[in-house]
């Protein structure tokens, strides 16, 4: 009976093992697809960008009002989580533009969208004022159940803000009565109605129900790579009140990878990330996500956010410079007890040397010495026949370097020879086609697309920077088909060194005019004052 007990817990301990051997090799695998996902972040801004940029030419060309504000709650949607200053652009935009076309359901779905970007940065205050301004009695039965979705969201988020009983004793049944508000209008079994019954089940914590709401969220068909991340960080922190450690940090983490894969800036995934890693003694991941989410939000803008990172972030951030210090440490340890064998073996070397030393006989000290003067002879033929060899090497190249050029020089005699002759029989159409043929405006490009090519190895952040250097909507657009523009190619010699006009105008093929017109209406165009335009271009750095 005592043998089958310890067979038992035996095979129990086994188990346990093996499963939370599986558990941390997901964490790990997951972890390894979030910092790949990091390190190509630029890559999905840029695609972010270029889903604007298109935007932004479509604006050009739209003139009715009505288009106008398709077009501008198009941007809106791109920027909402994405930057803070653009989507408060485009919904006081969409403001201007519904009142203009005096449209009651879309003078009030304006007023939503203000009031989403005031709540995302953290303008508790102002987001209450815009939604208790709006007028509901136009909106169709779901623009009121995001109506009161984005107001009990206000509600929770200053409760979480303010970190108070008192006051959490105000706003949370506030956020709830709106939850319930939103109940009412939302069918059973659709995506907001089970959004809505998560967060009120969260609040309320109720994570028996919550666990199986966000769970039928989580598996609805065609999520957003947003409302995905949204929703898995809910259940997430269920998971972590329930104590199922592994599975909450899985889901923040796919949730983060989400966020970056969607270039969301408006996120909690890699604050709550961090925090968690953080407690579980993983400091050097947990300083890379919380220096992420302090990106994150800077980059965005969301004040609330930079607030409650910022009172983790030094407390991370001085665990990570102790564990470093500690490795610095180590290494100097370690580098001393090396240094310290290396003198003892150098000592006693020395000895070992000097007791060989007085052992030999002068007659082989005379049998070494020729030995040496043979290697020595040995050694200087040897070098001998290097240098020959290198002498043969250098003069076939030189000879190599010569052939090439005089064949050059032979083209070059047989074509004016034959333009001679040409000219001296009045064949003057002949002579003017060859020339002709030299196609020379082919060749700048070549050499241009050559340049560009060298120029963007060397600086390969080159056309980030400059563009950055101009508002959004101003920088310079690269022709088809070219690696740089003019523009860039101007600005490019002068990262070179090339500050004269007259030589930058030679190189391109310009006027020493057009070069300075180029310049000027290049710095005029940018936010960088004129004077410091070419110090800023400078300080691009290469690989």
């Amino acid at each position: 009976m005592t043998k089958l007990i310890k067979l038992s817990v035996l095979i129990n301990l086994c188990l346990c093992f093996d499963f939370t051997t599986r558990a941390q090799s997901t964490t790990d695998s997951l972890l390894n697809e979030l910092n790949i996902a990091l390190a190509n972040k630029d890559v999905y801004v840029k695609k972010k960008l270029d889903q604007i940029r298109l935007l932004d030419h479509q604006l050009a060309s739209v003139k009715s009002p009505q288009e106008k504000y398709t077009v501008y709650e198009s941007l809106y949607e791109q920027y909402k989580s994405f930057s803070y200053d653009s989507s408060y652009y485009y919904a006081k935009k969409l403001q201007l533009t519904s009142l203009t076309l005096k449209n009651p359901v879309l003078i009030a779905s304006a007023k939503m969208k203000l009031a989403f970007t005031l709540l995302s940065s953290g303008l508790f205050k102002e987001t209450l004022e815009v939604l208790n301004s709006t007028d509901l009695s136009p909106l169709s039965a779901q623009d009121k159940v995001d109506y009161y979705f984005l107001k009990a969201r206000s509600y929770f988020d200053l409760s979480d803000y303010n970190r108070s009983p008192d006051y959490n004793a105000i706003y949370d049944p506030k956020g709830i009565a709106c939850i319930d508000s939103a109940l009412v209008l939302s069918k059973p079994g659709t995506f907001s109605y089970l959004e809505l019954k998560g967060l009120k089940d969260l609040r309320n914590a109720n994570n028996v129900d919550g666990l199986k709401t966000y769970v039928a969220l989580l598996n609805f068909h065609d999520l957003t790579p947003h409302q995905f991340a949204v929703n898995a960080c809910c259940l997430s922190y269920i998971y972590e009140v329930k104590g199922m450690q592994e599975q909450s940090v899985n889901l923040l983490i796919r949730a983060a990878i989400s966020d970056i894969q969607s270039a969301t800036k408006e996120t909690v995934a890699s604050y709550k990330l961090a925090d968690i890693l953080y407690k579980k003694g993983d400091i050097k991941n947990a300083y890379v996500f919380i220096k992420q989410a302090m990106d994150e939000a800077t980059f965005y803008g969301a004040l609330h956010r930079q607030v409650k990172i910022s009172s983790i972030l030094p407390i991370i951030e001085a665990q990570w410079i102790n564990q470093i210090e500690h490795q610095k440490k180590l290494l100097y340890t370690y580098s001393f007890i090396i240094t310290l064998l290396v003198v003892f073996v150098v000592v006693f070397a020395v000895i070992i040397f000097r007791q060989l030393k007085k052992l030999r006989i002068a007659d082989n000290l005379i049998r070494e010495a020729n030995v040496s003067l043979k290697e020595s002879n040995s050694a200087l033929e040897e070098l001998n026949r290097n240098l020959s060899t290198a002498n043969k090497i250098k003069n076939e190249y030189i000879g190599y370097y010569f052939n090439i050029n005089s064949i050059y020089i032979e083209k070059l005699e047989s074509f004016q020879k034959s333009i001679d002759k040409k000219l001296s029989s009045k064949r003057y159409e002949d002579a003017q086609a060859a020339v002709k043929n030299l196609n020379l405006e082919n060749e700048r490009l070549q050499l241009f697309h050559t340049f560009d090519k060298i120029f963007l190895g060397l600086f390969p952040d080159f056309i980030h920077k400059f563009d950055s250097l101009f508002n959004k909507g101003e920088e310079i657009i690269i022709p088809d088909g070219q690696l740089m523009s003019t523009e860039h190619r101007i600005f490019a010699l002068i990262r070179m060194g090339i500050h004269d006009n007259d030589r930058i105008a030679k190189l391109l093929g310009y006027s020493v005019n057009t070069i300075y017109s180029y310049k000027n209406r290049i710095k005029n165009r940018s936010f960088i004052a004129n004077d410091e335009f070419e110090d800023k271009i400078m300080e691009i750095e290469a690989v």
